[in-house]
């Protein structure tokens, strides 16, 4: 009998194939454990009670507790609490896009810059549901595989602002005529992002990063070990940071975001301050709704509730610290000032139509 060697190629395919296949049960069974079934359960209960519980940043008071460190042990825990579940979800899946789909094939996909990359990146978002802090690992994976810079932030836009859960609950909790609004200021917010994304970052990493990436992992034995190595990589390098800085902002958030009023809720400046407060501060996934119900109950004006429920969600500091490993912090800078000012638009708008 005459003995033929293993075929590398062959082997590789297969060793693609398997790694392809973990990567959608892993995906498919962390979304559903974090998001899916909870959300399931959660709107039917909301579709009765019409609320979410208190807010995250005052509780049911006006205002937020004074700084101090027990209001920033308080608030990382509550907040950790909230969003476990969606963060090992973001890690395991961010890990998977680099060491499980096959090299290049986000690229091919993805990569290029114009609508269309924009497009299905935004439409991969809706199911994930994630907050910008969760899908930050996704979105440090994605941008090392080479997609463009437009379809990575209309996928971590994409997220929270349309996740259809939120909506849902935006729907029951503070009415449908939200969620419309929403719903169309946050088509327009991630296709401007998108677009302005490609303009100042059009190019990804170098091709030859990519090769160099595509030869060793074609050296490994297994799928596991390049797994392992980027899930560490991502615990190492995002971790320490994102929970120092949800930390510092429950402490701060007092500072941020003053105690409400209706005479303060209706100062013309006051737009402004909700903006930058809204783009720093870290929710979880709809925790932007009970905040804006609490605060509409002591004051809180229709156009600085608008302006709040699309900029909490769309981004924050520990978010854009995250990112900024894949990202350089200038784009992000950017990005940060365009969601505050598209911020003070959705108000005024807010204020004109939400009769």
């Amino acid at each position: 009998m005459r003995f033929e060697p293993p075929d590398p190629l062959k082997q590789s395919t297969i060793r693609q194939k398997w790694a392809l296949a973990w990567f959608l049960i892993l995906t498919v069974a962390l979304l559903y454990y974090a998001k899916w079934g909870p959300y399931g359960h959660q709107i039917s209960l909301v579709s009765h009670s019409h609320t979410l519980g208190p807010s995250i940043i005052t509780g049911y008071s006006n205002h937020a507790p004074r700084v101090s460190w027990l209001a920033a042990w308080g608030y990382a825990r509550i907040y950790f609490q909230d969003i476990w579940a969606a963060l090992v979800a973001g890690l395991v899946i961010g890990a998977g896009v680099e060491s499980l789909l096959p090299p290049g094939w986000l690229a091919q996909k993805l990569g290029k810059v114009g609508w269309k990359s924009r497009l299905w990146a935004g439409v991969a978002a809706l199911p994930s549901m994630m907050c910008t802090c969760c899908s930050s690992p996704v979105v440090v994976n994605l941008k090392r595989s080479n997609l463009s810079t437009g379809a990575i932030f209309s996928y971590w836009i994409a997220n929270p602002i349309l996740n259809p859960a939120t909506i849902a609950f935006m729907g029951f909790v503070l009415g449908w005529n939200w969620a419309l609004l929403r719903i169309i200021l946050g088509v327009i917010l991630v296709g401007a992002a998108g677009v302005l994304g490609d303009r100042w970052l059009p190019q990804g990493v170098e091709p030859m990063a990519m090769t160099r990436v595509s030869w060793h992992r074609s050296q490994e034995p297994t799928v596991l070990r390049p797994f392992l190595r980027s899930l560490a990589r991502l615990l190492v390098r995002l971790l320490p940071e994102y929970g120092l800085l949800v930390m510092l902002l429950g402490a701060a958030r007092a500072w941020l975001l003053p105690a409400m009023n209706p005479g303060l809720a209706h100062a013309w400046w006051f737009l402004p301050v909700v903006a930058l407060a809204g783009t720093l501060l870290v929710v979880p996934t709809a925790g932007e709704i009970p905040i804006v119900l609490v605060l509409m109950h002591y004051g809180l004006g229709r156009g600085a509730a608008a302006t709040l429920l699309m900029t909490l969600p769309a981004i924050s500091l520990p978010s854009a610290a995250m990112v900024s490993q894949a990202i350089p912090l200038r784009v992000l800078l950017r990005l940060g000032l365009v969601i505050a000012l598209f911020g003070i638009f959705a108000g005024f708008t807010g204020h004109l139509v939400m009769g």
